[in-house]
């Protein structure tokens, strides 16, 4: 089984005397410019996170690839005593801030104990950059204003990870993916539901939106339709062995909907998984026709062979392509950005996964037709 043809393919962090994990990628068009982020670790375990990392790289539109520079600690994205995780970018277009997401969490703190404990001591934090992550604002704790006495009725939450959204609508709204675990019942386990932070005053104040369903974590959002039929289009990690998406038309408010997506399969206990849209062919970039583009594992026993679906109907759960093998073996975490249009033509993407048992982060940067050629295009 060989995986399709790509434009790139490099490691971007390798493990050694510290493990990568929770990859997270930006594009920003006008800077040609590329972020990778993600966690710095002690060791592979969630416990043993430190601090949160960033590679920038450098495409060049003449030669269709990406020079990647060194690598740079985002050195105030952290609260004293605590543990950055979840690394989820956002870029303002409008104002030109780019926001940095995270949650912080005490040291050797495990979300096991939060869940067996019921006490929830996770806080969200942002950093904030004017110059593309050149430099960054100091950590501001979020918790309080933007969660509010909801914190604790959750025994645990986090954010994203990976690229969150701006959308289209007139006050160009943010809008970050979450979830948390919540204390329904006082002698079961608590639940997982997703929800989406949202802001409608470019980062000044946030609301929390309401949540998803029960059994949806770390999810994603994309925006689909036009003007007139714009939906917030989200897709969830599941542990019922398939993914769960809904759509909101009142841009991540509320979401209605929901349902379990057969063709895109989960392994046990599931895996986080990344989607975007895209101008379908012949679209310009503000056009209502838009695709949407999904990465995720395949295999349904376990985290390996990386998968591109495509839905050239979004937001129809049985559009969903059969997968197009971007990455062959292990593989687990991932993150997508739409990267305009490649050297044949059809849309380019870039992709950051985890692979080989966690041990390297990679780069992919690819195109539709590459993907999904014409002999085994989606019907």
């Amino acid at each position: 089984m060989a995986s399709c043809p790509v434009l790139q393919r490099e490691r971007v962090f390798q493990s050694g005397t510290h493990a990568y994990r929770i990859p997270a990628l930006l594009y920003l068009p006008r800077q040609k410019t590329l972020l990778a982020f993600a966690e710095k670790r002690l060791s592979k375990k969630d416990e043993h996170a430190e601090l949160i990392v960033l590679r920038r790289g450098s495409y060049d539109a003449s030669t269709h690839r990406v020079q990647w520079h060194g690598q740079e600690v985002v050195a105030q994205a952290q609260l004293e005593g605590h543990r950055s995780m979840n690394p989820s970018p956002l870029y303002d277009e409008k104002t030109g801030t780019l926001f940095l997401f995270f949650i912080a969490i005490p040291q050797q703190v495990s979300e096991h104990h939060q869940l067996h404990t019921r006490v929830n001591v996770t806080r969200l934090c942002q950093v904030t950059s004017p110059d593309h992550g050149r430099s960054w604002s100091p950590a501001r704790d979020l918790t309080a204003s933007a969660i509010g006495p909801a914190h604790k009725e959750w025994a645990t939450f986090a954010v994203g990870p990976g690229h969150c959204l701006q959308l289209h609508n007139e006050a160009r709204s943010l809008v970050v993916p979450a979830y948390a675990y919540r204390l329904l019942h006082a002698h079961q386990r608590p639940s997982p539901f997703a929800f989406c932070l949202l802001s409608h005053d470019h980062g000044l104040t946030w609301a929390r939106g309401n949540f998803v369903a029960q059994d949806t974590l770390e999810c994603q959002v994309a925006e689909v339709g036009g003007a007139h039929q714009r939906v917030v289009y989200l897709n969830a990690r599941s542990p019922l062995r398939a993914r769960i998406q809904a759509e909101s038309a009142n841009d991540g408010l509320d979401f209605k909907g929901a349902r379990s997506v057969r063709k895109l399969v989960e392994p046990p206990h599931g895996c986080h998984g990344s989607v975007v849209s895209f101008p379908g062919p012949g679209a310009g970039p503000d056009s209502p026709h838009r695709w949407l583009l999904y990465t995720h594992p395949t295999d349904p026993q376990q985290r390996s062979n990386l998968g591109a679906y495509l839905n050239t109907r979004p937001p129809a759960p049985d559009a969903w392509s059969q997968p197009a093998l971007l990455a062959v073996g292990s593989c687990a975490y991932s993150d997508l950005q739409s990267l305009g249009v490649g050297p044949d033509g059809s849309p380019q993407f870039g992709c950051l996964y985890e692979s080989d048992n966690y041990e390297e982060i990679v780069f992919l940067l690819f195109t539709l037709k590459q993907a999904f050629q014409a002999d085994r295009s989606p019907r």
